[in-house]
């Protein structure tokens, strides 16, 4: 059975009892703001893990991939890390007829930019990820990265955007530069060790949180990793749907 809280209304379904992705996109819509806006999406279980085998689709849910899609179709740009790229097997973002009418009358392209952080650019620039997208992918990288590397991004198509020194990302200097480039509609599906990154430098706006009825034990990965934030940063519940037992929260920071 599905109930929402009464902290949002969305009751919106479609011929199948299904929330609607129009009810979906009222609810998730981005606020109306001049500057950036960066929220994250992930799941996680009962017991903290984000993952299980390494992957997030084992603790996930069917309407947790229809608000997965909802928060794509609304983002200029999907910030993903290296490492969750590779394991999650990228792909570029495709258009849906869904959010087409949505998405032109905000001036936003047919589909969003996805934008991969990655200070050593340990990529594989023959995916289809980088030669074929809709719209072409960004690479955040470090000024210090191999010089050979960026010539493959590029010669791949991707556009390297310099977003740090050495070899790291600064994750407010890449908030920054997304939004120089008019993708301020700012999307991060992790891993969990960039999202401790967007955490710990203050730049984090708003976290989807879909908590999975399922207990894993073992030691998985949290959503957030790295180095702790010297004082814990309050969020407020913004609105929360069940289904089947699934948690959909969505928190803005104070």
């Amino acid at each position: 059975m599905r109930r929402l809280f009464p902290v949002t209304d969305l009751t919106a379904a479609d011929d199948r009892g299904e929330w609607s992705l129009d009810a979906l996109a009222d609810a998730y819509a981005y606020p109306d703001t001049d500057g950036s806006w960066l929220r994250a999406n992930m799941v996680s279980t009962l017991d903290g893990a984000a993952q299980h085998d390494g992957r997030s689709q084992p603790i996930s849910c069917e309407s947790d991939m229809r608000i997965f899609g909802t928060l794509r179709g609304l983002a200029d740009v999907v910030v993903a890390g290296a490492e969750t790229v590779r394991l999650e097997g990228y792909r570029p973002a495709r258009a849906r007829e869904a959010f087409a009418a949505r998405r032109a009358a905000a001036g936003q392209g047919p589909a969003p930019a996805v934008a991969v952080v990655s200070g050593s650019l340990d990529l594989d620039f023959s995916l289809p990820l980088f030669v074929s997208p809709l719209v072409p992918t960004l690479v955040l990288t470090g000024a210090g990265a191999p010089p050979d590397r960026i010539a493959a991004a590029r010669e791949a198509g991707a556009e390297v955007v310099i977003a740090g020194e050495g070899s790291r990302v600064d994750p407010a200097r890449a908030v920054r530069e997304l939004a120089d480039r008019g993708l301020r509609r700012l999307l991060t599906e992790g891993g969990p060790r960039l999202l401790g990154q967007f955490v710990a430098a203050g730049v984090l706006d708003e976290m989807c949180l879909t908590l999975a009825p399922m207990l894993t034990a073992g030691d998985a990965q949290r959503i957030a990793g790295g180095p702790s934030v010297a004082v814990p940063e309050r969020f407020a519940l913004a609105s929360v749907l069940e289904e089947a037992g699934f948690l959909f929260s969505r928190y803005r920071r104070i």
